[in-house]
């Protein structure tokens, strides 16, 4: 006996009870009757499942839990509570305390013994899914035992029953993951047992091997037939056996359903102001193996149901408080209890009020009787088409998730084709783009070029016989023609920026950006700027990028302050929580922020050519770099109160990086 139990109990002959139904169950008990012992046991660590009364002589049960479950030791240990059901309050206390279940008193302790081995096979696979529950079903004691030594031999967990009934009950309460059955035995024999499986949603995905005596032609065929997976005879080596049970195995196809057996226990909530009826009720249900739990109210119903699920309700329709109907109409408005069923129960028998309870929204509707067997009937009835409805809506939603699947998958295949087609598109755009580019280099260039040379020599040559007039046409066109040349570089510079590849490297922005002012300084030495460069200021980026870009910002904050008298330039950084943002302020003429929007756009000027010239490729310049870099750009400004360019360049991703040494 592997898993021990410890049960909490005052009461003697509840510990004697359970303890003798787990011990039957190959569960070890150990029993306690005070708060004091248990805390002992439970620190000892004693137990692998604790059975917790509320009630006991030294102390609260549900108090003992709280400090169970906010040691770390011991927070996980499964708990099932058992108490009296004198006050539906206790129910709901200890299971918002952290109790895995809780069971009323009186009890079946058979269905105890059933919750107790669920909590624990649950709290066994959660410390390890990969361990593999057989059941054997087999009525040769010699035989089930050697391969039960053979089946743990190999790492397999072995649960055995002699019957093809006991082997029912147990797949049922422990859930295997794998059913080995004799083909030939008292009573159901194996080939009914696997159809039984078959039958039961919670269980029909359970791999079945099922051994037979017999090699007569069409054993197999037959095995089969009745739904085993695989079919090996008992006179074949423990080995071959094991690797055929092995095989079946690897190839099945999932392991057992998560739904609730038909044959396991089931809870029932039971709600009605009459006590004698209820407890009435309750004897008949627990002799069924039913949990029964007891509401006196409406209030009291839909209060336990927000802590603990059960498999069916019946409830009482004329009731002090919010009543049956509206009960009702409660439950089944909300999302996580409209499905479980609900009988509506009455002891007034007319057609109209059979009308209104259907029509709040109940399952079924029953008048009060001693006779339970209808009821019972009833009960059993609503359970399987419950279940019947989850399997459906199961299947429902796998084959929902499979055409999604194959929805996505050709949607991603469609997509991914429109990029191989998107990607082509865009190589011959930059093709056609470099035709341009050179079109534009070689082909205009050279005629801007023969028009400025030969104004010139007009100018040179014949100047003297030239009027005002003539002389001013031509210097006109000298201009026109140095500003198209100035504006064909810059769009040139624009469409490299776009087409260059990066290469990353640490770029010291503080030393560039002294660089650039100290250049431009030199180009105008008759002027006076204070220029403000924060040092050390790096980022990994295109260092020939970061070039172009400091000079065009820097240059501009150089041109708009060519009127101030006191003109004053910074290069900063200021910290921000993703990153540095790099600053370039200025005192100079700024701009209306109305028109921001435009201001990185290609050939947007907010100055005319007569206040500043420019070609207005400039920002744009910039903003095809910090793109590029993954980077953001944006201004602020007012007119005649300077402008301030802010930018970002964030951490290169690794794959992008290139060093240069």
């Amino acid at each position: 006996m592997n898993a021990r139990v410890l049960i909490v109990d005052d009461s003697l002959t509840v510990r004697m009870d359970l303890a003798e139904a787990f011990e039957a169950a190959g569960i070890r008990p150990l029993m306690c009757s005070t708060v004091r012992e248990a805390r002992d046991a439970i620190a000892a660590q004693a137990a692998d499942l604790v059975i917790l009364d509320v009630l006991l002589p030294d102390g609260d049960g549900v108090e003992l839990l709280k400090e169970i479950r906010t040691s770390a030791d011991t927070s996980e240990l499964p708990i099932l509570m058992l108490s009296t059901e004198a006050d539906v309050r206790d129910r709901i206390r200890g299971l918002q305390t952290g109790a895995n279940d809780y069971v009323g008193k009186p009890y079946d302790a058979g269905y105890v013994v059933a919750r107790g081995r669920e909590l624990l096979r649950q709290h066994q696979r959660e410390k390890n899914d990969s361990t593999v529950t057989v059941l054997l079903i087999d009525d040769s004691k010699t035989f089930r035992e050697e391969l039960k030594q053979a089946l743990s031999s190999a790492g397999y967990e072995v649960i055995t029953a002699a019957t093809g009934e006991e082997g029912l009950r147990l797949a049922a309460s422990h859930r295997p993951d794998a059913l080995i059955v004799d083909g030939v035995m008292p009573g159901i024999d194996g080939a009914t047992v696997i159809r039984r499986v078959r039958l039961d949603v919670a269980l029909r995905g359970m791999p079945c091997l099922l051994l037979t005596a017999s090699d007569e032609h069409g054993a197999e065929l037959r095995a089969l037939e009745a739904g085993a997976d695989a079919f090996v005879l008992k006179e074949e080596e423990m080995e071959v056996i094991l690797a055929r049970f092995g095989a079946m195995l690897r190839t099945a196809r999932s392991k057992p359903d998560a739904m609730s057996s038909l044959a396991s226990p089931k809870r029932i909530l039971a709600v009605d102001d009459s006590l004698t009826y209820l407890h009435e009720l309750a004897a008949a249900l627990r002799d069924e193996g039913y949990d029964v739990v007891l509401a006196h109210s409406g209030e009291e119903a839909i209060e336990m149901l927000a802590v603990q699920n059960v498999e069916c309700i019946l409830l009482d329709l004329l009731m002090p408080g919010i009543g049956g109907q509206e009960t009702c109409r409660r439950i089944k408005a909300s999302p996580t209890l409209r499905n479980t069923p609900l009988i509506m129960l009455t002891a007034v028998e007319d057609r109209q009020t059979l009308i209104e309870g259907l029509g709040t929204g109940a399952d079924d509707y029953i008048a009060k009787s001693s006779d339970f067997d209808v009821l019972r009937a009833r009960i059993q009835a609503q359970i399987r088409r419950k279940q019947f409805e989850d399997e459906n809506r199961r299947i429902r939603e796998r084959l929902l998730r499979t055409e999604l699947e194959a929805a996505e998958a050709r949607a991603a295949q469609e997509l991914a084709e429109a990029k191989a087609a998107l990607v082509e598109e865009l190589k011959l755009k930059n093709r056609e783009l470099e035709a341009f580019s050179y079109s534009v280099s070689h082909d205009l260039r050279t005629p801007l070029r023969s028009i400025d040379g030969f104004s010139q020599m007009l100018v040179e040559d014949y100047g003297s016989q030239l009027d005002g007039t003539a002389l001013s046409y031509l210097t006109r066109i000298r201009a026109a023609a140095k500003h198209m040349a100035a504006l064909i570089e810059d769009m040139l510079l624009l469409s490299r920026v776009s087409r260059t590849q990066l290469r990353f490297e640490r770029v010291d922005l503080s030393a560039l950006a002294q660089t650039v002012t100290d250049e431009l300084q030199r180009q105008c030495p008759e002027r006076e700027v204070t220029v403000e460069v924060q040092p050390d200021l790096f980022v990994q980026a295109d260092g020939g990028l970061m070039r172009v870009l400091l000079d065009n910002l820097l240059g501009n904050a150089w041109k708009y302050t060519s009127r101030r008298a006191n003109a004053r330039i910074e290069f900063k950084a200021q910290p921000h929580e993703t990153g540095p943002v790099f600053v370039v302020q200025d005192n100079g003429a700024g701009f209306d922020m109305t028109h921001a929007g435009s201001l990185f756009q290609p050939f947007q000027r907010l100055h005319s050519a007569d206040e500043f010239p420019g070609t207005g490729i400039g920002l744009a310049t910039v903003h095809r770099i910090v793109d590029r870099h993954g980077g953001r750009v944006w201004a602020e400004s007012a007119v005649g109160a300077g402008a301030t360019v802010f930018f970002t360049i964030p951490p290169a991703r690794e794959a992008d990086v290139r060093l240069i040494a």
